[in-house]
């Protein structure tokens, strides 16, 4: 796939997000659930956020495309979770997993061992939380490590990058690894999109927007597709509201407003590399 399908298929897909409204059911971190749902509509979804059992499989069967983040688990997230990817999987319905938090305690482990068998269509993460997730499920990480990661990375992109391009050859799917200079992958081809800012770090709920609006774009196009078309418009609208920002809580309304006002077009051309 040359840059300029690639692109293509961004615009394509970036444009029947914003004409069809996707419905786009998340089950995600309580900490960032409002830029979450912001993000999603102003992607062009539709948000809806569910916690329970019956509520995961029933909107797992009406939604598009469902997101799973990882970083608030709670009691009963060990019969919701478990339940909403399997209904996921009978209804054949992609989705997008964050595994933030990984290694921190055996509910998170345990759930997160049991989506290798239930696997998602995209990975998101940082790029700890890639190689923590590699490890887990047995692939080859490139870095051979165990133990608590935690939410924030301790590890390179590029060190990342074995482990991501291994787990999106599992999944058959894509793997995004956020980061300075963000990666996507599906396990042949693999891309380094640029942009952003700096100021994604200084606010909660960069990383587990972005795995929302994937999976709004996830409705639409591959999961290869569906991931780039996120980080890029992620790096884009970053870039932007870094600008006229005077710190994080402007940042904040200027990278909504950002996102809301790029066009298919704009965040197609946003610089990235075929590595």
């Amino acid at each position: 796939m040359n840059h300029e399908t690639i692109q293509k298929e961004i615009i394509a897909a970036v444009h029947r997000a914003k004409e069809d409204c996707p419905l786009v059911p998340s089950i995600t971190n309580t900490v960032t659930i409002e830029l979450v749902a912001n993000a999603q509509l102003a992607a062009g979804g539709s948000a809806a956020m569910v916690y329970l059992p019956d509520e995961g499989e029933a909107i797992a069967a009406a939604g598009e495309a469902f997101y799973i983040n990882m970083g608030t688990l709670m009691p009963f997230y060990a019969e919701t979770l478990p339940r909403t990817a399997r209904a996921l999987q009978e209804h054949r319905r992609p989705w997008v997993l964050d595994p933030v938090g990984i290694g921190i305690g055996g509910l998170r482990k345990g759930l997160l061992q049991c989506f290798r068998a239930l696997p998602p269509s995209v990975v998101r993460g940082n790029a700890s939380e890639i190689i923590a997730l590699a490890n887990l499920w047995g692939l080859d990480s490139g870095v051979a490590r165990d133990g608590v990661r935690g939410v924030d990375a301790t590890d390179s992109v590029e060190t990342a990058r074995p482990a991501a391009e291994a787990l999106a050859s599992f999944i058959h799917g894509a793997v995004a690894v956020s980061g300075e200079r963000d990666l996507v992958t599906d396990g042949t081809l693999t891309i380094r999109s640029e942009g952003g800012s700096k100021l994604f770090t200084k606010i909660t709920g960069a990383g587990c927007s972005l795995g929302g609006v994937t999976a709004v774009y996830l409705a639409e196009t591959s999961p290869f597709i569906a991931a780039l078309a996120a980080v890029q418009a992620y790096n884009l609208a970053g870039t932007r509201a870094a600008r006229e920002a005077k710190g994080p809580g402007s940042f904040t309304a200027a990278f909504l407003d950002a996102l809301y006002a790029a066009t298919p077009e704009e965040i197609a051309a946003n610089p990235f590399v075929v590595l």
